[in-house]
Formats: structure tokens, sequence, C-alpha cells
């Protein structure tokens, strides 16, 4: 599985961020394409540590059972939850969510281990910086296919 510790992951996902455009349209989800790139930012927030979340309870029981998805080769399903805390309502400008997201992803590429958190993930626990830099391309992944590229 890739992983934005690998420099051509990040490579690959910065090349896709570039061709969004504010025009581009969701192929599943309520999200705009700006929204998508500030919830994808904010998600790259938590696994640098730049943003500490408390655990859900609900990821207390569950978060053991279900952390094989965020890691293994099996791309997220469409429509999966998202947690409210991360969910971005407001408009945003394009152009600047676009170029956040891209220096997060480099940020936390260049980071490495040793800049991933040490916080547990807030539903699925305590989990490795190889297995952050595995889930955040997942997750990655998974929002540029939601539109399209």
């Amino acid at each position: 599985m890739k992983s934005l510790f690998q420099p051509d992951a990040v490579n690959e996902v910065t090349s896709r961020i570039d061709k969004l455009q504010s025009t581009t349209q969701h192929q599943w989800g309520k999200m705009d394409v700006a929204q998508m790139m500030a919830h994808c930012s904010a998600t790259l927030d938590v696994a640098s540590g730049q943003l500490v979340l408390p655990r859900m309870f609900i990821g207390r029981i569950l978060g053991p059972f279900v952390r094989p998805l965020f890691t293994n080769d099996k791309p997220f399903s469409k429509n999966a939850p998202t947690d409210k805390k991360f969910v971005i309502a407001d408009q945003r400008d394009f152009a600047q969510e676009q170029e956040q997201l891209k220096v997060r992803v480099r940020r936390f590429h260049q980071g490495g281990e040793a800049l991933c958190t040490k916080h547990p993930h807030p539903f699925f626990g305590p989990i490795t910086p190889h297995e952050w830099a595995t889930g955040m391309y997942k997750h990655l992944d998974h929002h540029l296919r939601q539109f399209g590229v």
C-alpha cells in the first residue's frame, strides 16, 4: 500500500490535487471540491499533531476491530460516515484550500516518522507513524477519486 512517507506517492497526490478545478463536481458525497480539500487538510493536521482530538467513545469499543480498514489495500467505501468535527459546511476559497492541502501533504511527508503525531487516532486508537502515513494516503486517494482525479 502506498504511503505519504513515499516520495512517489506524494508526487502522485499533489499532481492529482493540481488537476482539480473550482468547478470539479463530486461523484458522491455532499462536499464541494474546496470543502473536500479543507476536510483533507484537517485530517492531515491530526496526523501531524497540529490538531489533537479526544478519543471517541465508540472508537474505544470498535476501533481495534476496524483499524485494518485504515491501512489495508482496499480503498475506502463511498459515502462512509464523516466525523462531525471534520464536516466542512461553509464556503471555502478554492485556490487557498488547494495550496494549503499541498503544503500539508508535503509537510507531513518531510516530517516523516519523527514529526508524526504520537497521539492516538480519535477513532482507531494508537497507530504507528507508518499506519498514519498509509491511512492518510488512502484518505486522500478516496477524496481525489470522489472528484474524478
